[in-house]
């Protein structure tokens, strides 16, 4: 009946998260097309003067590039409309992508550390002045990269991985600039297996957040950005609510959010009363994170505790 309310109180508010999804797919482009330049060049002169740090960072940036491939298609697939098979679409694989790409990192993470623990045992000369200008590039590649999803990494955690990732990335850039200039001064040629094992605890530190994240989403868990809490306090403050209980939140993908719940309302109210109570409830909702509400009312006489039980018998 009221369901279809949610939907036309989009209109005089912008709750919607669309259109600032949209114009992010010029940063994955832009940042997908640099990067992969960047790890081309990284593994051409890694590979010629044998630099372990510079292939291991080149093998974690083509990671990242995979990483902001999948998650500009997760935004293709978060579009996706309704079907009888799919009443969500495909809005779940955004999800499934975020948490892919938090297990392909730390796959990656076990091959570099195991190449450098058996580095330190025979470390190999390098020339350190061109491992900092390689590293250098990076620095202003991953830095202009990182720049373009700033602005809306709090809305998406496959935007805020890409963000993450690219800011990590110019980071470890500058360690490998320091790093490349201790071997030129030094001769310290060990500083190459220590800087890539200092690359996997940077890259298992910003990672472990978006694996948690992702897996609590695919198995149903309540999104970082819903409070429960706030959701009961708001719903039993509306005027003619008398309980508040089965209530379920889930995300639909990584920016949409839906909810489930039974509204105990007073027995005063009537069917007009109650229909625009849900609604203004479900508005509530909005600003509260929850994109999709399916609300369903009893009457304080005839609740599901006391109707359900009678049912039974």
């Amino acid at each position: 009946m009221a369901h279809n309310h949610s939907d036309h109180s989009h209109a005089g508010h912008s709750h919607s998260h669309v259109p600032e999804i949209t114009s992010i797919n010029k940063a994955f482009i832009v940042g997908i097309v640099l990067n992969l330049a960047y790890v081309i060049i990284q593994v051409g002169i890694g590979l010629k003067i044998n630099s372990l740090s510079l292939l291991s960072d080149a093998g974690h940036n083509f990671l990242d590039v995979a990483a902001l491939a999948l998650a500009m298609m997760a935004f293709k697939l978060s579009k996706s409309k309704s079907t009888d098979k799919y009443t969500y679409g495909f809005k779940k694989s955004s999800i499934l992508i975020s948490l892919l790409n938090a297990v392909i990192l730390l796959i990656s993470i076990g091959a570099i550390g195991y190449e450098a623990i058996f580095r330190f045992g025979n470390p190999q000369p390098l020339p350190g002045k061109m491992i900092s200008i390689v590293a250098a590039i990076g620095i202003v590649i991953n830095g202009v990269s990182a720049f373009m999803f700033f602005r809306d990494k709090e809305k998406d955690i496959n935007v805020k991985a890409a963000f993450v990732h690219l800011a990590a990335d110019a980071l470890v850039s500058l360690g490998l600039v320091a790093g490349g200039l201790i071997i030129f001064f030094t001769h310290w040629y060990w500083i190459d297996p220590l800087l890539s094992i200092i690359i996997c605890l940077v890259i298992i530190a910003s990672t472990w957040s978006l694996l948690k994240n992702s897996l609590r989403l695919s198995l149903d868990g309540v999104p970082n950005t819903v409070d429960i809490k706030i959701i009961k306090e708001t719903v039993l403050k509306e005027t003619g609510v008398k309980d508040f209980h089965h209530l379920h939140v889930w995300a639909i993908s990584t920016t949409q959010n839906a909810m489930t719940g039974h509204v105990v309302v007073s027995n005063e109210l009537s069917n007009v009363q109650v229909s625009q109570l849900k609604h203004k409830i479900k508005h509530q909702l909005e600003h509260l994170n929850i994109q999709h509400a399916t609300l369903e009312t009893e009457t304080e006489t005839c609740s599901e505790k006391i109707c359900g039980e009678a049912h039974q018998h």
